[in-house]
């Protein structure tokens, strides 16, 4: 309460409204599964096209595990369904498991001689920020030669304002052919205690003193001489035609502007300073450890070119073709498949960072959950199926411990009726929705019919339905966009058998195209019967957890039960105006207690305020019964 100690007019804002509770998201989608490239143990970004996951993890080229044939890359299918069925943003993480003595990245190493290899201190190494095959390809160095310099102000030799300490310099002489040197910039006060600039050309420092050369602007003639800022501009064209270049980055290793490193070992580090570039930045440079100057850096590379560099840089007008050097990267692979360990994912203690669906567990926003072509199956005795069914239990179990997402589960390829039903007994979730069969596409990559599992299509249904019509809707009697058909054609017998154990179909309709065909969870709780039912409850849940995360300390009495009471009613009383909610009356959809009935002493002793919340959903027609018999015309109602 505020002090008023001096007489005058004091103005008070006040709340005379109870809180409000926004409505959480329902769409937004995780999921997890191999892929061409990108990163695999970085905090996920949010993606919201198929371009933009393109951009980190490669395109939808197979996929070629060292364990197993190549296999469909289904992370970049289940994407693209995502998208194109409705779905707005989702979150993924890559999951790789390195082969043995691989780290799967494409790299390759300048030498300066015919036995430099990794580790040679006289070697720049560049590799892949990440593995997959898609890492290999070439990486341009361009040699850039900026402008002279040199001048001269009153008679007197000057430098430009635009040098800074760190930079690469070349000093040639106009008059005479092959004359140019690489010097390093380094500042001092001359004899007026005004800074000046004075170069070395040692390409190791001295960390007592350095030496510096008697060169100094003095010794140099305007008109006579040049001096021209080296820097390099790096070309990475990997194997996707997506070329990236990046300018005018300082040769030295120790190079600041703006208080920050910032030369061309610095950029490419193995760890950049933000997230950002550590996902967007495609390669990783490794200096040696007498490469300790950006003198030593441009021997490195001239020695890589045999020489060419230095007499291309004598020539001023030289085009950028004679100062390049082309590396191709090469190595690199997409590990072995992924097991059930590598889906579930690890927090690295060492890294402070997460794998798998561990990596999923602190993004609050995810409703939706989903792992595409973890169960697939290359034959029938395929030894990975001891993973399929731990994948299955994997999804469930991080939907159930997270509480307020779904998991969409695929059943396996090429089942049968009895073998999808025995895949299906094994689990058993209220968090969970398990979806057959496979769906027929046409593979934009391959241009041939695939089929791919159904998650990803799912997803974008689910999110699709929430947008156009609402959650509480049931994601079901939708058109599936991307199919032109099914794995397996079922008629209504047959799903006779599938609907009542949880098992949702996709079917083909004659005039009204393939669609989901199914509602059910795969629980056996019937109060947990259908999808649409557990998603309004994770949405009702979830959105009153956070908007009451006002009320965690405030004084436990009547006006904080009035407040809560409120708040939730309001909440509440919109969702049954936009028709969520059984009943004619508000009074009749639900119920919030919120008193000393709700209560007990020894709640208020412990910190506890009990909230008891009621609501009446509205279930799926799920069988839609007409009664039709037969009537005489005089017959009285």
């Amino acid at each position: 309460m505020p002090e008023y100690l001096a007489p005058g007019v004091y103005v008070e804002e006040v709340s005379y409204r109870s809180k409000s509770i926004e409505g959480v998201s329902t769409t937004t989608t995780g999921m997890v599964g191999p892929a061409r490239y990108g990163p695999y143990t970085l905090e996920p970004d949010l993606i919201t096209s198929l371009g933009e996951f393109e951009r980190t993890y490669g395109d939808g080229k197979p996929l070629e595990f060292g364990d197993t044939d190549p296999i469909p890359n289904f992370l970049w299918h289940g994407a693209r369904a995502f998208f194109e069925e409705g779905g707005k943003r989702l979150y993924v993480v890559r999951a790789f498991r390195p082969r043995t003595g691989s780290d799967g990245c494409a790299h390759a190493y300048l030498p300066v001689n015919s036995d430099s290899k990794k580790d040679d201190p006289d070697t720049i190494g560049i590799r892949a920020r990440f593995p997959g095959v898609a890492g290999k390809g070439r990486v341009r160095i361009t040699v850039a030669l900026g402008q002279n310099v040199l001048g001269q102000v009153d008679g007197r030799t000057t430098l430009s304002r635009g040098l800074q300490a760190g930079d690469i310099v070349w000093v040639s002489d106009r008059n005479t052919a092959a004359s140019g040197k690489a010097y390093r910039v380094e500042e001092y006060f001359d004899s007026d205690q005004r800074k000046a600039f004075r170069f070395s050309d040692l390409t190791t420092p001295n960390p007592h003193r350095l030496t510096i050369e008697s060169l100094s602007p003095p010794d140099l003639v305007p008109g006579s001489h040049r001096v021209q800022v080296l820097t390099l501009r790096v070309t990475v064209a990997p194997d996707e035609p997506r070329e990236q270049t990046w300018a005018d980055l300082p040769l030295d290793p120790s190079h600041e502007r703006f208080g920050q490193r910032d030369s061309f070992s610095d950029y490419f580090a193995p760890r950049p300073p933000t997230r950002s570039l550590a996902r967007s930045l495609p390669i990783v440079v490794d200096l040696g450890a007498n490469l300790r100057t950006g003198i030593g850096v441009l021997g490195a590379l001239d020695t890589y070119a045999a020489g060419a560099l230095t007499s291309a840089l004598n020539d001023f007008s030289s085009p950028d073709e004679q100062r390049s050097i082309y590396i191709d990267l090469d190595g690199g692979d997409d590990g072995d498949r992924p097991t059930s360990a590598e889906y579930a994912g690890e927090a690295r203690e060492d890294s402070m960072s997460k794998t798998g669906f561990k990596a999923l567990e602190d993004i609050d926003d995810i409703s939706i959950v989903a792992a595409p072509g973890s169960t697939y199956k290359t034959k029938s005795d395929d030894p990975y199926d001891k993973h399929v069914a731990a994948n299955l239990n994997i999804l469930i179990s991080h939907a159930e411990r997270l509480k307020y997402r779904i998991a969409v589960l695929d059943s396996s390829n090429a089942l049968s009726i009895q073998e999808v039903r025995s895949q299906r007994a094994k689990i058993d979730s209220k968090y969970a929705a398990f979806y057959y069969p496979w769906i027929r596409i046409v593979d934009p990559i391959s241009g041939k019919e695939a089929e791919m599992p159904p998650s990803g299509f799912v997803a974008g249904i689910y999110a699709r339905n929430d947008i156009d019509r609402a959650v509480f809707k049931a994601p079901a009697n939708e058109v599936v966009r991307g199919a032109i058909g099914f794995e397996q054609s079922l008629n209504k017998a047959q799903q006779d058998v599938l609907n009542p154990e949880g098992i949702n179909a996709f079917r083909h309709f004659e005039g009204r195209g393939n669609r989901l065909w199914g509602a059910r969870t795969a629980s056996s709780d019937p109060e947990w019967k259908y999808v649409n039912l557990r998603r309004y409850f994770i949405y009702l849940e979830h959105s009153i957890d956070k908007g009451t995360q006002w009320a965690v300390f405030e004084p436990n009495g009547e006006l904080l039960w009035s407040n809560v009471r409120r708040t939730i009613e309001d909440f509440l009383f919109n969702e049954w105006n936009m028709g969520a909610l059984l009943g004619d009356k508000p009074e009749k959809a639900y119920f919030v207690k919120c008193d000393r009935t709700t209560m007990t002493q020894n709640n208020l002793d412990n910190g506890q305020l009990v909230c008891q919340v009621g609501v009446a959903p509205l279930r799926p027609a799920e069988f839609v019964i007409f009664r039709i018999g037969q009537w005489t015309a005089d017959r009285k109602v």
